[in-house]
């Protein structure tokens, strides 16, 4: 038996490289991956030598920068996301109304579920035409696609949630005499929290995207277009770098809505109560 002598935890600690530490940094990685896309664009556009067919990134970054000097961009994304956020929580609420029924009564089950089998396949853009004859040229025709889009996956994602809570939840809400509303508010909600944070998340996405491609075929009301519209406009006066910065503006609202928003509703709520592994 020989006692060691005791070791010093300096000893141990072993400095990582920088260059370790920062590949460490998930911002890092994913910045590195646009750059090199960025580079990939710029090089693609100069072989081409076309601006009218592919402006480079650095084109479409003046074009960009121009927009939001001018506030051309920045008044046309006001537009777009003033629509969306109309269509958007007119949608969320009615799939919460659907799936509360649906948890509430078997009518209401089957409705939700004869619904959604009958429109959830239905394109969005393609009730467009009908919306333009039944409410006209303007805004609530977009907000009519708009619901549509968000409805039915919303209303799919929140019931299966709903159909995954324990039931020893569900037997201690009506132990408390929780019923209806109340008993969804307190108990499914809470309990089913990732799974209303993901139908938030698909109905998102699928609102944006109809939205930009419904603006595309009419999004002008008086002259005052969305983003979808004023990259329309800029294609048919042969504007491809206006095009192109009309992208990457509709890109960027997505990261930033997607990271700022729904990022941070998960971070605060879902992982720091340990619903997720």
């Amino acid at each position: 038996m020989h006692d060691l002598p005791p070791v010093e935890p300096g000893e141990l600690a072993v400095a990582r490289p920088l260059w370790q530490r920062l590949w460490d940094l998930s911002a890092v990685r994913k910045g590195m991956i646009l750059l090199a896309l960025v580079l990939l664009w710029e090089l693609a556009a100069r072989y081409q030598a076309n601006p009218l067919l592919l402006p480079g990134a650095s084109d479409t970054a003046t074009a960009l920068w121009q927009g939001l000097v001018s506030g051309t961009l920045i008044q046309r994304s006001a537009v777009s996301l003033s629509v969306l956020l109309k269509g958007y929580a007119l949608g969320a609420v009615l799939a919460l109304a659907l799936t509360t029924l649906a948890v509430s009564t078997r009518l209401g089950r089957d409705l939700l579920s004869s619904l959604t089998s009958m429109f959830s396949p239905l394109p969005a853009i393609a009730l467009l035409p009908l919306a333009l004859l039944w409410f006209g040229l303007g805004e609530a025709s977009l907000v009519f696609v708009l619901v549509h889009s968000v409805l039915w996956p919303m209303a799919v994602n929140i019931h299966q949630g709903f159909q995954g809570v324990s039931e020893t939840l569900r037997m201690a809400g009506r132990n408390y005499g929780l019923r209806g509303l109340r008993y969804v508010a307190h108990i499914l909600i809470p309990a089913a929290l990732p799974a209303l944070l993901a139908g938030l998340r698909i109905g998102w996405a699928f609102a944006w995207r109809t939205l930009i491609a419904a603006e595309l075929v009419f999004g002008a009301s008086s002259g005052q277009g969305g983003l979808g519209w004023y990259i329309f406009q800029n294609r048919n006066e042969l504007y491809t770098d206006n095009v192109f910065a009309g992208l990457v503006v509709v890109i960027l609202i997505g990261l930033l809505v997607e990271n700022l928003i729904f990022n941070s509703l998960e971070r605060i709520t879902v992982k720091r109560w340990g619903m997720v592994h």
